[in-house]
């Protein structure tokens, strides 16, 4: 049960961070003051709730970071193609194979 819980947390915070770094983005490309500022305050809101979530993870960050690395590669490629229609190239895909194996390692190798 603890294991969905941490996953639950590092999900949330996965999502939090990749919309938050989205919204931002946009926020960037607006030229108007009043969006730009609406679109800065809800991704510096959504930044905060991924910063309390995957501290309020109930383990030590050491032994989560590699799957939320993971994790966050693979919810960022999501995002990133719902909010600006990209899919990821061959070059992604592979370094993102790469980096899912680390965080792979990272997490589950026994000490």
């Amino acid at each position: 049960m603890q294991k969905l819980a941490v996953l639950g947390f590092l999900v949330v915070a996965t999502i939090f961070e990749s919309v938050g770094d989205a919204v931002v983005r946009m926020g960037l490309g607006q030229h108007s003051l009043l969006p730009r500022i609406l679109l800065f305050a809800g991704g510096a809101a959504l930044l905060f709730g991924y910063g309390l979530s995957l501290n309020l993870a109930p383990l030590p960050f050491g032994r989560v970071v590699g799957l939320y690395i993971a994790l966050l590669f693979v919810i960022w490629q999501i995002i990133n193609f719902l909010a600006f229609r990209s899919l990821p190239t061959l070059p992604i895909l592979l370094g993102g194979a790469l980096i899912i194996a680390g965080g792979g390692i990272v997490t589950f190798w026994q000490r």
